[in-house]
C-alpha cells in the first residue's frame, strides 16, 4: 500500500467509496485529494473544548478552538483583527483605570482624606458594609 494510501484523512475519505473505485486513484490524484482535504483539517490546538446541549428533543453542538493562527490573513481580515485587537486593548486599559482609581478611592475613603465637604460617591459607605 502506498502512503499516500495510509494517510488518515485519505484512507477515511477513500474507505467512503466503493472498492473498485479506491482502487482507480493514481499517486497523483491521491496527492491532489490530499492537499484539498488537507485545508479543511482541524490540526491540533492549545484549547480543543467540544461538546453537545440538548434542548427539548434537539441536540446542538458547540466547539471552542484556540491557539497560535498559522492561517495568511486576507487584507479585510487583518483590519478586522486590528479593529477587535483594538477594541480589546481599550477594554482592558479602560478596565484597569477603573479598578485603579476606585482602588485609589478607598485607600483615600480609609484615611479620611475629604476632598470636597459634604459629598460622598457611597462607595465608601457601601464598601464598609
Amino acid at each position: 500500500m502506498s502512503e499516500l494510501r495510509s494517510d488518515p484523512a485519505v484512507k477515511s475519505l477513500l474507505e467512503r467509496m466503493p472498492k473498485s473505485i479506491q482502487d482507480s486513484f493514481t499517486e497523483e490524484q491521491l496527492s491532489h485529494l490530499k492537499i484539498a482535504i488537507g485545508a479543511r483539517q482541524w490540526g491540533n490546538h492549545v484549547i480543543d473544548y467540544r461538546g453537545v446541549i440538548k434542548i427539548f428533543r434537539y441536540r446542538y453542538y458547540y466547539v471552542l478552538l484556540a491557539g497560535r493562527n498559522r492561517r495568511v490573513l486576507s487584507i479585510k481580515e487583518q483590519k478586522i483583527a486590528s479593529v477587535a485587537q483594538a477594541i480589546f486593548f481599550i477594554g482592558v486599559f479602560s478596565l484597569i483605570t477603573v479598578l485603579t482609581f476606585l482602588f485609589l478611592y478607598l485607600i483615600k475613603s480609609a484615611l479620611g482624606i475629604d476632598m470636597f465637604k459634604g459629598f460622598s460617591l457611597g462607595i465608601w459607605d457601601w464598601f464598609k458594609s
